[in-house]
Formats: structure tokens, C-alpha cells, sequence
């Protein structure tokens, strides 16, 4: 928790230093449903009516970057599955996305495929470490979950992530994010298909950056919360 709520109120500073720090996630399972007849809005002594009955056009997931310091989501991706192959290509494009950043910082939660084998070889990669990373469940640094993350969470690299504890997810700021998509888009819309689906939330995206975007007001220290 130091380490994540101290990387939060450095962001500011961070960024003008040129690093950036990132609150990444994904949201998986965004549905594509089709409402048979019009939502019929709220009038005078109406509330508003909502189709109960839908057509199911499938799913996407969404992998977003929020920028502390700024308030902005950055570099999104969409596409149909969360694997680890997805996660490396969100990050890479991530990191091209402003070559003139001199360190990225990136807060997550412990999935397993934010510590993964191909996480580590991006980052050994993009810092030119020659070094041997071992054998993945034998030895070295790609051994175990534990030996990446260490690897991984390494404050010198040029990119770092940032854990948040088990069972804290929402310390990550991009799940406040998450919660501003789902009422402000997705809870009352009707999309015809995935491609629609896809395109409304992008163009949301780019409504929120210009209009909505601000950062967050993070109150949270680094006391234990009490019951």
C-alpha cells in the first residue's frame, strides 16, 4: 500500500520529471446488447422505461491505461480475449505511444498475467539487458510468479509495475475509471453489434479526455484502515 498511495502522490512530480505513472486494468465481458424497442426517456411524472428484452451481439475486453497526473486514459486497447500475448502487445504499444518518457510506472493488480514470461522479456528488452533470465518454473528470474514480479517491480528498469496487495484491486485508480464508462455509457446503451460496441466506447473515451478528464483526488494514506 506505501508503495502504491507514495507512487500516487509523487505522480505530479514524476511527470514533470518526464515519467509517466499509468493505472492499468482490464475489463472483461463488455457486452453487446441490442435492446428490442428504444429506451423511452424521463419526462414530467414519467420515469424512464427501459427494454427489458435484448439481443446478445458477444463480448470484448478492454485493457486502459489512466494517467495519474493528468486525469487522461491513454493508449486503449479492445479486442476479444485477456491472454498474456494481449497484455505484452497493450504494454508495447503503451510505451511507443510517447518515446520521449524516460521511465514508465505502471500500477496493477497480481494477475497472472501481469507477471508473466513475456512481460519480463519486453522489459529486458526495452532496457537492453543482456543478462540470463533463466528458465521459466526451473530457475533464474523467470522461475516462479514471485522471481518475475521481483524482476519486474525493479526501480531502475525503465519500466516498472507497481502491485497492489491481494484482495485490494481497488486501489487501482483505473477501476474508478471502469465505474465512469459503465454509468455514463454502458449500463443504458443498446449496440447493434460489436463493431458499434467498440466504436461508441472509443468515442466516449475521446469525449472524457476532452471534457471529463481530470485526475483523481486520492485521499488514502498509508494507515491501516480500521473497522
Amino acid at each position: 500500500m506505501a508503495d502504491v498511495t507514495t507512487l500516487y502522490l509523487q505522480a505530479p512530480t514524476l511527470h514533470a520529471a518526464g515519467e509517466r505513472v499509468l493505472s492499468t486494468d482490464e475489463m472483461t465481458g463488455i457486452q453487446a446488447l441490442e435492446r428490442h424497442h428504444p429506451t423511452i426517456p424521463m419526462g414530467p411524472g414519467r420515469v424512464e422505461r427501459r427494454e427489458f428484452a435484448y439481443i446478445r451481439h458477444g463480448t470484448l475486453t478492454r485493457i486502459a491505461n489512466f494517467d495519474v497526473a493528468q486525469g487522461h486514459v491513454v493508449a486503449p486497447s479492445i479486442g476479444p480475449t485477456r491472454t498474456e500475448e494481449d497484455f505484452v502487445a497493450h504494454i508495447a504499444r503503451t510505451v511507443a505511444s510517447d518515446p520521449e518518457v524516460t521511465r514508465w510506472h505502471f500500477v496493477t493488480d497480481n494477475l497472472n498475467i501481469h507477471q508473466s514470461e513475456s512481460l519480463v522479456r519486453l522489459v529486458a528488452k526495452h532496457d537492453g539487458l543482456q543478462d540470463d533470465l533463466g528458465h521459466k518454473d526451473k530457475h533464474g528470474i523467470l522461475k516462479s510468479m514471485a522471481t518475475r514480479a521481483a524482476f519486474l517491480a525493479d526501480p531502475t528498469h525503465g519500466i516498472v509495475f507497481h502491485y497492489t496487495p491481494k484482495h485490494a484491486s481497488w486501489m487501482n485508480q483505473i477501476e474508478m475509471w471502469f465505474s465512469i464508462l459503465v454509468r455514463k455509457l454502458l449500463k443504458r446503451a443498446s449496440f447493434a453489434s460489436l463493431e458499434e460496441l467498440q466504436a461508441k466506447v472509443l468515442a466516449f473515451i475521446a469525449y472524457f479526455n476532452t471534457t471529463m478528464a481530470k485526475p483523481f483526488k486520492w485521499t488514502y494514506g498509508r494507515q491501516p484502515l480500521s473497522i
